[in-house]
């Protein structure tokens, strides 16, 4: 029976991507690896296949949102029982993953983020600062419970939150959309310090501009979703469908087309 899978969403990643299927690979060595190649124009898909990583390929970019949520849509019809997110720059480290692993199989929550600023002195430009500090207060207010890193891309999830975001998943920069409609439906968040380290290759494709129109993009979208009614009732969740296996489902339509999932092994 399947255990455990890394999802990692990549866009343009070639020169980090070997590096962070070798780290998950030496710490876990008998977990899934899935990289989700966002439709990436350099050799992200073939470096990370040459890495060992399984691959899925989007045809075109269509946003981290979409990437994890295929990743969660691959975890969930294969039936894995816990699913952790870690970026393709290299930021986030597998010994900090059971960090994670350890609060879910406690059964203390359905989903754990890794915060980086309870963990260290992260320091990062000023805009995205102020961006994650002002998300992560909207998400404390309306959830009621402290959140400092509602932008963190470092994640677990068990199976009652994969099958529930494999249904459920925001477009694009979903991170603190995510938080909140996990909690709003019943399931439990968490968040525990970890350690990430700065991105060693590449550059964001957030710049001071996008970070600040990002900000008030998700700022809009939680307070209409707060609104929202509530998806489940309490209790165990239920979910309404099966999610589609990705490599034959239109995952997001793109312009006046369908787009389908490339699955290279």
């Amino acid at each position: 029976m399947p255990d455990l899978l890394f999802i990692i969403p990549a866009f343009n990643e070639a020169a980090s991507i070997a590096a962070v299927v070798a780290d998950v690979r030496n710490h876990y060595p008998a977990a899934s690896i899935v990289v989700v190649d966002d439709g990436s124009s350099d050799q992200t898909a073939a470096t990370a296949a040459a890495a060992g990583g399984g691959v899925l390929r989007l045809p075109v970019n269509l946003g981290i949102g979409a990437a994890v949520q295929t990743g969660l849509i691959f975890a969930w019809r294969n039936g894995f029982d816990f699913a952790v997110q870690v970026d393709g720059d290299g930021q986030h480290l597998a010994s900090e993953v059971e960090i994670l692993l350890t609060a879910l199989r406690s059964g203390s929550c359905d989903a754990v983020i890794g915060s980086r600023f309870l963990g260290q002195d992260y320091s990062g430009s000023l805009p995205r600062r102020i961006g994650n500090s002002l998300l992560s207060r909207a998400n404390s207010l309306i959830l009621r419970k402290r959140i400092t890193d509602a932008t963190s891309g470092f994640r677990a999830y068990n199976r009652r939150a994969i099958a529930f975001l494999a249904t459920t998943y925001a477009d694009d920069y979903p991170e603190p959309e995510a938080i909140l409609a996990l909690a709003r439906n019943g399931l439990r968040v968490d968040e525990l310090p970890t350690v990430m380290r700065p991105r060693e290759s590449g550059r964001s494709s957030i710049t001071p501009w996008r970070a600040m129109y990002y900000m008030l993009k998700v700022l809009l979208a939680m307070s209409v979703n707060a609104t929202r009614q509530i998806r489940t009732t309490a209790g165990p969740l239920e979910v309404e469908h099966e999610p589609k296996d990705p490599d034959d489902c239109n995952l997001r339509k793109h312009r006046s087309g369908h787009v389908r999932v490339r699955v290279d092994s």
